[in-house]
């Protein structure tokens, strides 16, 4: 009996010491569990949005928008035909101007050559002829630069406005 007893003692022994192999085994697979879940664990980045969904919002975003853009447009043009109608009585108003300094340069010669007894007068009046004549050319430069400052800001808020609806 003793004899059957040390073999089922022996063969419970050798039965422990595969279990206790089985079990760190699958300790040191298993030990790493909780990182691999982590790894394994789906995170959602993006949400799907079904087709018609996403079309009923962009026409929601898109009649929303609509009318503000027509509004802007309409302002912007309206702007612009302005600017249009100031630059073209600036540029009516410079070309009098200047048709009027030509017309004083050319018939002063003329009425000189016909008027021979009135020299001693028009040379009296040569220097005041003389500062009007550069205050009438600095006025038409005045009037130049702002001609062009106009078609300049013109020219930049078509810009701003070309970006605006080519971000839209």
């Amino acid at each position: 009996m003793a004899a059957s007893l040390s073999a089922a003692v022996t063969s419970l022994q050798s039965s422990l010491d595969v279990l206790d192999s089985s079990i760190e085994t699958l300790e040191s697979g298993v030990s790493d569990f909780p990182r691999l879940s982590k790894v394994l664990q789906t995170t959602r980045h993006f949400e799907l949005l079904p087709e018609p969904t996403l079309r009923e919002a962009q026409q929601a975003l898109l009649d929303e928008i609509t009318p503000s853009i027509a509004h802007l447009l309409s302002l912007a043009s309206d702007h612009v035909e302005k600017l249009s109608r100031r630059e073209q009585g600036l540029r009516a108003k410079c070309e009098l101007q200047e048709g009027r300094l030509y017309s004083n340069e050319n018939s002063e010669p003329l009425n000189r050559g016909q008027r021979g007894a009135f020299s001693d007068r028009q040379k009296a009046n040569a220097p005041e002829k003389a500062a009007e004549l550069r205050r009438l050319i600095q006025k038409k430069e005045r009037l130049k630069y702002a001609v062009e400052r106009l078609e300049l800001q013109s020219k930049h808020r078509e810009r701003q406005l070309r970006k605006s609806m080519a971000f839209q």
